[in-house]
């Protein structure tokens, strides 16, 4: 029987379920921040507080990517397959761009001069 009433929390999205592109740039970022700031940075993410959404703490960038990815799960937005195989490819894309990373500090060169506002 099926119901036709039905309606999703959110929206059906326009692009492919697999791999989780969330998952992927998620896991990637983590794992450079990881790298740059270490396993246990913790920080509060407030960017959602002006839409209504309370502010978010996270112990490590990992927790915070994996909570992303789990999310487009729980949203309905993809399966858990491509969640983890998105999380897989982020992690390896993150370890490419890490490995193959030059920041100004160690080519010698000065860092830009951060904008007063």
């Amino acid at each position: 029987m099926n119901d036709t009433s039905w309606v999703p929390l959110l929206q059906t999205l326009s692009f492919p379920e697999y791999p989780s592109g969330h998952s992927v740039i998620s896991n990637a970022a983590s794992v450079v921040l990881t790298d740059l700031y270490g396993p246990s940075f913790s920080y509060i993410d407030s960017t959602e507080v002006a839409y209504g959404l309370p502010a978010r703490s996270f112990n490590s960038f990992h927790a915070a990517a994996e909570e992303a990815a789990i999310s487009r799960l729980y949203g309905g937005i993809h399966f858990e397959s491509a969640t983890v195989k998105g999380a897989e490819e982020g992690k390896q894309v993150g370890e490419f761009v890490f490995s193959n990373l030059t920041t100004r500090e160690a080519a010698g060169k000065a860092a830009p001069v951060a904008l007063q506002q």
